[in-house]
């Protein structure tokens, strides 16, 4: 569905994005992550037409970007890192708007526009004017309007840039709908572990490369039977030490700040039988967490392990 072969970008002395491979199967969530500078927006630049590669090719829905980027344009909906809005245009008139701009037949654009309304929780919101909304709120409109013309693809810079929590959380949920509605997402973002709670694979890009790829539910499998936990007791930390070096499942213990910190390699049912034989030494528990995994360092240890720096995705 999206597939680029060295796809490059030069502005002057300067490479934005430096051969960039990527192959995006149909249906599919594809997250890509990376900081200010990484070459995201101006990859995704590319792939919606408003810029043209220095080099290399890129492919949507069968048509390439340089070759024919009137059916490139309307086999994508394109939501920006930032957007402007109309001020004199209410939620109705902005969709109807950009449905007419696309050609969109006027006997479906009504329904249309009423079903992508609630899609994004904005029913209530028809009649108000879109600069009047929160920006929370803009963003999901911004979804809508990616939507109106029913297009197999969505390219989506940072989606969640600068909402408060409550935003994203709604932002997220909305997202979610589109891979159960079977649309091709490319979504990039700085935050890798919000990506990886609705991207079936992501891509880091570090100066204008594919540093890695991986399947999130991968690193789900990965990170579900190798949890870093952290105890605290009341008992001789001999005797924790002794029970946790009984379990076969355990390793890395460092004792430190009153408790350990260890790792263990199990399923949670294996973890609950742990917490069973503590009790039953006669271990005095206060507490027993899991500590929060560095997705990250977990990434990038995954595509190690399998091949590592992988362009392809």
């Amino acid at each position: 569905m999206i597939f680029t072969q060295h796809l490059t970008k030069k502005y002057g002395r300067v490479t934005a994005v430096d051969r960039l491979n990527l192959s995006i199967r149909e249906g599919t969530v594809f997250g890509m992550v990376g900081e200010n500078g990484a070459g995201k927006t101006t990859t995704l630049s590319m792939l919606s037409t408003l810029s043209t590669p220095t080099s290399g090719h890129a492919v949507i829905n069968g048509y390439d970007v340089v070759k024919n980027p009137s059916a490139v344009r309307h086999s994508i909906g394109f939501m920006p890192d930032s957007f402007g809005v109309y001020d004199d245009l209410s939620v109705d008139e902005y969709l109807e708007f950009y449905a007419d701009c696309y050609g969109v037949d006027k006997r479906v654009i009504a329904t249309r526009r009423s079903d992508l309304l609630e899609r994004v929780g904005l029913s209530d919101k028809r009649s108000t004017y879109v600069n009047a909304l929160s920006r929370g709120m803009q963003q999901r409109l911004e979804i809508a309007r990616c939507l109106m013309h029913d297009p197999p693809v969505l390219i989506l810079d940072e989606p969640s840039s600068g909402l408060d929590p409550r935003s994203r959380m709604d932002m997220r949920g909305v997202l979610r709908g589109l891979r159960e509605a079977g649309k091709t997402v490319i979504i990039s973002s700085h935050i890798l572990h919000e990506l990886a709670e609705i991207a079936d694979e992501i891509g880091i890009l570090r100066r204008g490369k594919v540093a890695a790829v991986a399947a999130v539910q991968v690193m789900l499998q990965h990170s579900s039977s190798q949890r870093t936990l952290w105890l605290e007791s009341r008992s001789d930390p001999s005797l924790v030490e002794s029970v946790l070096a009984a379990d076969g499942h355990v390793t890395s213990m460092e004792f430190r700040d009153g408790g350990v910190e260890f790792v263990y390699m199990g399923t949670y049912e294996g973890q609950s039988e742990l917490l069973a034989a503590l009790v039953a030494a006669g271990v005095k528990l206060t507490q027993l967490t899991e500590r929060a995994t560095d997705i990250e360092a977990l990434f990038l240890r995954l595509t190690s392990e399998v091949g590592g720096s992988s362009h392809d995705a």
